[in-house]
């Protein structure tokens, strides 16, 4: 029986922003049904190594495969979804809950709507308990209800690869189950997982794999470290509410994948 090919494949990989490295010799494979996740200090590199991993800023130095295929615009961007840290609303117009999940189906510049696209969307609503939401402006909703938002337009593709950064910074327990219920069926169905995440938490028993990230360059790659006693590990950064010039824009400026 053939190996199979690895989801996400980096090798040698560096990012470089501004004259300044911020990835350094990054190695990294994840297989298909893996729940990966990556830990790290705030400025460790953890959403640039995702945000370079999907083509969302420029590689310096090693290369990129996604699902066998090098990244570029043939990669099969249709089977990943991606869900941002959660940040304020963007001012502006403002779109529903089903506007901003149906903004899932965009593929490079281009709004691809499958047929039933609007029952798809109101189906991954209903995934995370929203449904009833639909039509409510995401500016109204609260940060976990946002959040969950965000989840649904990631859901909305059914996507073979979920990438989710920080989905449980800042949000209160009951919606923290939601989330790791919702990744659960994922997993369970075949869904490949790579979550960034402050602290193990609720995510912690659907954890196969950690990689840390110290200064640019992975410091673990291995086994979780039991959630008792995440805090006292190097890797982990008491200050919880960041600001950090690595994390994504605005999640509802909508940002798209190449």
């Amino acid at each position: 029986m053939s190996e199979a090919v690895p989801v996400i494949e980096a090798t040698a990989l560096g990012v470089t922003i501004g004259g300044q490295p911020i990835l350094t010799g990054i190695h990294l494979t994840v297989t298909p049904g893996e729940v990966l996740a990556l830990l790290g200090a705030n400025g460790s590199g953890k959403s640039t190594l995702v945000r370079s991993l999907l083509g969302v800023i420029p590689t310096t130095a090693g290369s990129v495969r996604l699902f066998g295929v090098p990244l570029g615009p043939s990669a099969p961007w249709s089977r990943i979804g991606y869900v941002p840290q959660r940040m304020p609303a963007a001012s502006g117009v403002p779109a529903t809950a089903l506007e901003v999940v149906a903004s899932g189906f965009l593929h490079g510049r281009t709004l691809r709507r499958p047929h039933g696209h609007r029952q798809s969307a109101l189906s991954a609503l209903r995934d995370v308990g929203l449904a009833e939401r639909a039509h409510q402006a995401v500016q109204e909703m609260s940060g976990g209800q946002q959040q969950r938002v965000l989840i649904a337009r990631a859901l909305v593709r059914r996507p073979d690869l979920l990438v989710l950064d920080e989905p449980t910074s800042g949000i209160d327990i009951p919606t923290q189950s939601t989330f790791v219920e919702t990744v659960s069926r994922l997993h369970d169905a075949g869904t490949t997982v790579v979550v960034i995440l402050h602290e193990l938490g609720p995510f912690a028993p659907l954890i196969d794999r950690a990689v840390v990230l110290r200064h640019g360059r992975v410091a673990h790659d291995g086994p979780a470290p039991r959630a008792r006693g995440e805090h006292a590990g190097e890797w982990h950064d008491h200050t919880h509410a960041h600001s950090d010039p690595e994390e994504p824009p605005s999640p509802f400026t909508v940002e798209v994948l190449p």
